[in-house]
């Protein structure tokens, strides 16, 4: 198995793979149905590689990613399904599930939805995390809405198809928190990595406009609809988009208490805002704050 375990590790390497001996080990741990630890001790005994192993290699080295072979995805605690047509969680929206989670838990019984839920990664971790939390998702895509139905139905998450712009106007004011992790990559742009250009789903990719904020923009638009007055939005969006997110919330009058959140690696990639009570709409600044875990 070692043996086998090198040459993938080379063969992916080659392939350009970011991390090829753990994307390895991680393939052959998936066919064997034991952990990462587990199979590096079978290694050591000189157990067989599984069946079928040489084959997924070969995908991985083709860029499927590899959350598409093993048919799942780490978030926080939770392991998601997740395939073709849903867009993968990442490791920095872990991030932003923590500052949902941190306010969320200074509430009794918090009515929370996530706007454009994809995989249903946030709405799952928030539901997992924090007992008695009202969570709804939605999602526009009929693909990933069946992930997402999948990810969420074991936690009680009410699950709509609908657009983030539109949704649930009979909630109108009634949510405590809001939550986005919208598309934000502008129209020009494409993602250097093959496993997001050729496999996540362009309507989960594009922002909409040359600076990708159209989405964003509805996402706030929809979360000062659906607040009660003193709830918190939170969004995700690319570093470079940070100082214009801070500009247009405060710009649009209804928002106080904007400020920039960053990530595990000091990157800008979170904004938060409190709705405003309509005699304190006005004289909304942004500052900058340190993500924490």
């Amino acid at each position: 198995m070692e043996e086998a375990l090198r040459a993938a590790e080379r063969r992916l390497r080659e392939a350009g793979v970011p991390s090829p001996r753990v994307d390895a080990e991680l393939l052959a741990a998936h066919l064997l149905g034991v952990s990462r630890g587990r199979l590096r001790a079978l290694a050591l005994t000189g157990a067989d590689i599984p069946e079928g192993f040489h084959a997924l290699i070969d995908e991985r080295a083709r860029r499927v990613p590899l959350q598409h072979l093993t048919g799942t995805a780490s978030f926080r605690r939770l392991d998601l399904s997740v395939g073709p047509g849903v867009f993968i969680p990442r490791p920095e929206t872990e991030t932003v599930a923590q500052f949902v989670i941190d306010l969320a838990k200074g509430m009794v019984g918090p009515k929370i939805v996530d706007l454009g839920t994809g995989s249903g990664a946030i709405a799952a971790a928030i539901a997992d995390e924090v007992p008695g939390a009202e969570v709804y998702a939605v999602e526009l895509s009929g693909l990933a809405l069946a992930w997402a139905a999948a990810n969420l139905e074991q936690f009680g998450v009410r699950l709509i198809q609908a657009d983030l712009a539109t949704a649930l106007p009979e909630h109108n004011g009634s949510f405590d928190i809001v939550v986005s992790n919208p598309p934000y990559i502008p129209a020009e742009a494409v993602p250097n990595e093959p496993e997001v250009a050729e496999h996540d789903p362009q309507m989960a990719l594009y922002g909409g406009g040359a600076d990708g904020l159209q989405l964003p923009r509805a996402a706030a638009a929809s979360a000062a609809r659906l607040l009660r007055p003193g709830g918190s939005f939170v969004m995700e969006h690319a570093e470079v988009q940070a100082p214009w997110v801070a500009a247009f919330l405060v710009q649009a009058g209804v928002w106080s208490s904007v400020t920039t959140h960053q990530d595990l690696g000091g990157r800008d990639r979170a904004t938060s805002a409190v709705l405003s009570d309509d005699e304190a709409s006005t004289g909304s600044t942004a500052t900058t704050g340190q993500a924490s875990r």
